[in-house]
């Protein structure tokens, strides 16, 4: 079987089981809501990826970008009685010419200035929704955020001896919602990273220089990937808010765009399986480890150094490189369309 034709089943195959995994819990909505918010974040961890793992270009504001958006969402919402999709439209267009704003201006630094400068930025954002009372209400939050309409009433369903409630703000319907927009996101992230435009992203990241020397418009080129990737995030942060319906300043803390970069860094940078292994991986392991309280870091901290030390291009983007490696031995052609991993350590691309 092609290697193309094992990647679609692969796909085929998560999404069955994701299909079914409300009802493989017992309709436990701890575990639907987990699974849940953990789809949000693949989604936004997703554009972090984009903008890193393609381009190259390190984002430490993507957290505050996914804060704007679960705000916008938020004071439309509640303050202004927006309908939630509505409001979540809003949301990416938003977080859109917020980015265009902040990539004209972010751009035209190099390695880590950009990522200097994005952490101003960050802090900035974090700083104006911890301090503008008038519009975000401050240290306060915002409460009663809508869950997102689903077109339908309450309905029960029956399996087995397990009931299942259907609605709008019950577990299983956010779990859905989410699942639903997460699949149309990779779906829409696959066509772009699988064209010319996503060939571009890549030769930016592997070169500048060939990259000009090939006829890319470089600020072009890194505008756009920063444009979608914060896009990306408004409408996670976005589907964030109607999942929790409660907001807090902290969400646009720096320490979320770290915890991204750990789900896209354990996956594989530059993969469009890594950040979703990554993500659904570590929020296993720290449900796992919530018995040791304060002390799972202690367990966790060493894990991730091993992973990073023993698969420094993450899960996926190793496996990648060794089946790379088979099909050349082989003398097997690489199958077209297929994202390439990110250039190994020390290697002129990587450089």
């Amino acid at each position: 079987m092609e290697i193309a034709a094992r990647e679609r089943w692969g796909w085929v195959l998560l999404l069955a089981l994701a299909l079914v995994f409300p009802f493989l819990t017992g309709n436990n909505s701890y575990l639907i809501s987990t699974a849940a918010l953990a789809f949000v974040m693949v989604l936004s961890a997703q554009g972090l990826n984009l903008i890193t793992g393609y381009t190259g270009q390190f984002n430490l504001a993507h957290g505050a970008f996914m804060a704007v958006g679960a705000y916008a969402v938020g004071i439309l919402t509640v303050d202004y009685q927006v309908p939630y999709w509505v409001a979540f439209a809003g949301a990416g267009g938003l977080t859109a010419a917020l980015g265009l704003g902040v990539g004209l201006l972010s751009l035209r630094l190099k390695g880590h200035y950009f990522a200097i400068f994005t952490l101003c930025v960050g802090i900035i954002i974090a700083l104006l929704i911890d301090k503008w009372d008038s519009l975000t209400h401050g240290a306060v939050g915002i409460m009663g955020i809508p869950a997102p309409p689903i077109g339908i009433g309450p309905v029960s369903l029956r399996i087995g001896e397990t009931s299942f409630d259907v609605g709008p703000g019950t577990p299983l319907a956010q779990y859905y919602v989410a699942l639903a927009c997460l699949m149309l996101g990779l779906w829409v992230m696959a066509r772009i990273v699988r064209s010319l435009l996503g060939r571009s992203f890549v030769a930016v990241r592997n070169s500048d220089l060939l990259a000009e020397a090939l006829g890319i418009n470089l600020m072009r080129t890194k505008t756009l990937s920063f444009v979608l990737s914060v896009v990306y995030a408004g409408l996670a942060g976005a589907l964030y808010a109607g999942q929790v319906r409660v907001l807090g300043s902290d969400l646009a803390s720096e320490a979320h765009t770290f915890d991204m970069m750990i789900y896209v860094l354990v996956g594989g940078l530059g993969t469009l399986l890594g950040p979703l292994l990554g993500t659904l991986l570590i929020t296993w392991l720290t449900q796992s480890l919530q018995f040791l309280a304060d002390y799972r870091m202690l367990l966790f901290g060493p894990l991730l150094i091993a992973l990073l030390i023993f698969l420094p291009d993450g899960i996926v983007g190793s496996w990648q490189r060794r089946q790379a490696r088979r099909a050349a031995a082989a003398g097997e052609p690489q199958p077209a369309g297929r994202e390439a991993p990110v250039a190994e350590p020390g290697s002129p691309s990587h450089a």
